[in-house]
């Protein structure tokens, strides 16, 4: 069951997007706060896949090394962080002229879909790195939360950014971050319509 879930993690989170898309209600106010915080999220997968490379995006478990530099000096998990994160923005841009239980509905929703999917695969991917790598993998377990990053970075560094992973595996994630994005734009009334004069002009 972790296996599949591990594989199908990004098509697990496709209906709470569908969802947020339905029931969003977006406002100037609440689509800027959502963006930026949505931007920070997309902005901290990128640096951690920068420097785990594009085995990121494999269905199964996979490691060639162990990285403890750049953003995993700070946290276990990045990636899932900031997908959480970049979730938790669109999540806030959908919320602003939604009645009170709508909301309620859509953070419980977020917080159901993020906790079960990666309360899944992060146990799976912590047991396959045990396996693989032994004590150092323990020692930075020592040092570096799973979830609630570290002030400080890791001391013991290992790995190096590249841009290549991103370029050859991110442009796919950026794509849909980009059309989501365009989407709650457009259901913003003050923009709406103008945002459709401007794609598709008369």
């Amino acid at each position: 069951m972790r296996k599949w879930f591990f594989k199908w993690r990004g098509a697990l989170m496709v209906p709470l997007a569908i969802i947020i898309l339905l029931l969003g209600k977006p406002t100037p106010a609440s689509f800027f706060a959502g963006i930026a915080v949505a931007l920070l999220g997309e902005a901290l997968r990128i640096w951690g896949v920068g420097y785990a490379g594009k085995t990121t995006r494999g269905e199964e478990v996979k490691a060639p090394c162990l990285v403890t530099a750049g953003p995993f000096a700070h946290v276990r998990n990045p990636l899932y962080l900031g997908n959480a994160i970049t979730g938790l923005g669109f999540t806030v841009m959908a919320c602003g002229a939604a009645p009170p239980f709508v909301v309620a509905l859509l953070m419980i929703l977020f917080l159901l879909f993020y906790v079960t999917v990666y309360g899944t695969i992060i146990p799976l991917e912590e047991e396959f790195l045990r396996e693989t790598f032994g004590d150092p993998y323990s020692e930075y377990c020592s040092h570096v939360p799973r979830i609630v990053p570290r002030l400080s970075p890791y001391e013991k560094k290992q790995g190096t950014f590249s841009w290549m992973p991103i370029k050859s595996g991110e442009s796919e994630t950026l794509v849909l971050f980009a059309l989501f994005s365009l989407i709650m734009l457009g259901k913003v009334p003050q923009w709406g319509g103008v945002l459709l004069q401007r794609i598709f002009p008369s």
